[in-house]
């Protein structure tokens, strides 16, 4: 049984939990959506479960019946603008698969940054927002699935290898 999750974000390690949640979400280019009125990103994910796979200790464990994915809702509140790097708007079927969450300040003393959002294939959101506030929250119960996300990695020697 999966834990409903409902995380918040105001700084770098609350974000690092965050985007270590939603690691090989996957969302459609349609299912995320810029609302400047509300200065407000917002997106809809079905995120794998990585808590649920890894649970009680056993990171070895790869019984397929632990795998499991749910619909969960990502958003950024106090967004002034966003920019796309490998997404067309008009491809709203395509499908994106995330990587990781990021967050840079403008300064030091500056609470304004940048979020990043940085998926495979060379596609990236960047969100220049006020402050960091964002929250992650599951919408329903999981689905089981089959496929357990991977990633080429190098060896000692730089040759790929599944990780």
């Amino acid at each position: 049984m999966t834990t409903q999750l409902k995380l918040i974000a105001f700084d770098n390690d609350d974000l690092n939990v965050v985007s270590a949640h939603l690691q090989d979400a996957i969302v459609r280019v349609g299912d995320m959506a810029l609302l400047p009125r509300d200065k407000r990103f917002a997106a809809v994910f079905n995120r794998f479960d990585w808590v649920r796979l890894l649970d009680e200790g056993d990171s070895a464990r790869k019984d397929k019946s632990e795998m499991a994915r749910l619909r969960t809702a990502l958003r950024f509140e106090r967004v002034l603008g966003a920019q796309l790097t490998g997404i067309d708007l008009t491809r709203g079927d395509d499908v994106l698969v995330l990587l990781a969450l990021s967050f840079e300040r403008t300064g030091a003393e500056d609470p304004a940054g940048t979020v990043l959002l940085t998926f495979a294939g060379q596609a990236a959101i960047k969100l220049d927002v006020e402050c960091l506030e964002s929250e992650m929250k599951d919408l329903g119960p999981s689905w089981a699935t089959r496929a357990r996300p991977m990633h080429p990695v190098e060896d000692e020697a730089g040759e790929p290898r599944s990780g």
